[in-house]
């Protein structure tokens, strides 16, 4: 069994002898399938494919994700290569203005070291935020979304994701759903764990439109 594996073992163990609602999540989903922390050279390869996918369905995103790494001339895409691409070629690659702002601005602050994404496995979850959130475009919720499936941080808590919102909502039976700082207080009592928490609040919403089909 890998490390990973037994982290997210014990912090189900932990989870489900601590609150009745969890354990119900878990007999139905599942084991929590979050990832293992991805190797370095992938940290900006995500990072800038989360910038291609804002806003759009999977196949458009996929498309235009594809042209951008023959673009950059390899797949993990690399700040080198999104710099000698230009500005002009990612346009013609279907990236908005915006977008192609954004992973310029992203491929400029990796290269000139102002984002280091070699260390930032050894930084904590905030410090971590505020250095991609630097980056023009990136917002909170695409830095959470870099710690929980690129990092593999266990304790991160996307109070803004509306889908842990309403999928916490309907799991622990609320009325109405919680607004980010509701959410917030909500989930102290399963700190070091909510990475999970907000995992199987994604289930239960999924669980919840696909009874709707």
């Amino acid at each position: 069994m890998t490390r990973r594996r037994q982290a997210l073992i014990d912090a189900e163990t932990a989870l489900w002898s601590r609150d009745p609602v969890l354990d119900d999540l878990m007999r139905r989903h599942g084991p929590c399938q979050l990832p293992s922390p991805a190797p370095a050279a992938k940290r900006f390869h995500d990072l800038a494919e989360s910038i291609a996918y804002q806003q759009l369905n999977g196949r458009a995103a996929a498309t235009i994700w594809s042209r951008v790494c023959e673009a950059a001339g390899s797949d993990p895409v690399t700040d080198a290569g999104l710099l000698a691409a230009g500005p002009d070629r990612l346009r013609a690659c279907g990236l908005s203005g915006s977008k192609t702002r954004a992973v310029l601005d992203l491929a400029e602050r990796s290269a000139s070291g102002l984002l280091p994404l070699g260390r930032v496995g050894r930084l904590d979850d905030e410090a971590v935020i505020e250095l991609v959130t630097a980056v023009w475009g990136i917002g909170r919720w695409t830095a959470q979304m870099f710690l929980m499936f690129t990092l593999g941080r266990l304790d991160v808590w996307p109070t803004g994701d509306y889908g842990v919102r309403a999928g916490f909502a309907r799991a622990w039976g609320l009325d109405e759903l919680p607004d980010e700082r509701g959410l917030d207080e909500l989930g102290e009592p399963f700190a070091g764990s909510r990475s999970l928490v907000a995992w199987y609040c994604w289930r239960a919403i999924e669980a919840k439109d696909s009874a709707r089909t």
